[in-house]
């Protein structure tokens, strides 16, 4: 694949962060939508094959319309394998159309306002003295810090997972990709 300057530039903000290829993955997964073929960041979900338990999620808790919108929206995108680790009964529960409200609670836990780009976020965490705390759509809050060389968010209840992919734009904003589900508290 051919590396525009705009990705070079972006890979070079994460080398100097620390940050390893591995977080800047996308330039290279022809699985995931690329910027150019997406508006919203709900149509960038939706071409992914690895999101596609995210989708089903959006859907039931009617988010479409509203992730669909103006924004800026930055998403932090958990991946099938993500949604795997959770309990399958705890997930067919939180998808019931009573359990609404909660589903839309955890997934709104999972969108910060405004367009947060990888190299935006890294200067959060350099800013911060090595973490950053921003807070989400829900209203709950996420650190952000450089662990091993990528960046890993940790939420209300303590726990940790790493973004594997950065900088999917779309018109209406960004997706990272995240290796596990965000709980808020």
């Amino acid at each position: 694949m051919k590396k525009t300057p705009m990705m070079l530039s972006v890979a070079a903000a994460l080398a100097v962060a620390g940050v390893t290829p591995t977080v800047a993955r996308e330039f290279a997964d022809p699985a995931i939508v690329q910027p150019a073929q997406a508006k919203t960041v709900v149509e960038v979900a939706v071409g992914s094959p690895d999101h596609t338990t995210l989708v089903t999620a959006v859907q039931a808790a009617g988010l479409v319309e509203t992730l669909s919108g103006t924004g800026p929206f930055t998403v932090f995108a958990p991946t099938n394998a993500a949604f795997g680790k959770v309990p399958a009964e705890t997930l067919q529960a939180v998808l019931r159309p009573e359990n609404r409200a909660l589903l839309m609670g955890v997934l709104t836990y999972h969108v910060v306002p405004g367009k947060v780009l990888a190299a935006d976020l890294i200067k959060l965490i350099q800013d911060g003295g090595g973490q950053a705390t921003v807070t989400t759509v829900q209203g709950g809050t996420l650190t952000a810090r450089v662990v091993g060389g990528a960046v890993v968010l940790t939420d209300e209840t303590g726990a940790q997972v790493r973004v594997t992919a950065t900088d999917l734009t779309a018109d209406n904003g960004v997706v990272h990709v995240v290796d596990g589900v965000l709980m808020p508290n």
